[in-house]
């Protein structure tokens, strides 16, 4: 199995707060709000693989974000 299928079951591996939503080239104010924590399943060097504002996991440029510190 794909990890892409299993990553709304994955255990949240940090959270982050949206910074912004100022895309260059695509629309993300529909899928995330700027002040909201989001939880990260998956990351890569330059995205995080979050669940959005649909309930779906979606990949977003890290710079839309800034880290949480640890509860």
């Amino acid at each position: 199995m794909m990890i892409h299928h299993t990553w709304l079951e994955r255990p949240t591996i940090k959270k982050v707060k949206c910074v912004h939503t100022n895309a260059e080239k695509y629309i993300v104010n529909h899928v995330l709000t700027p002040g909201k924590t989001y939880e990260v399943k998956n990351e890569t060097e330059d995205f995080y693989f979050i669940i959005d504002n649909t309930g779906k996991v979606g990949g977003f440029y890290k710079d839309y974000f800034e880290a949480v510190e640890a509860e």
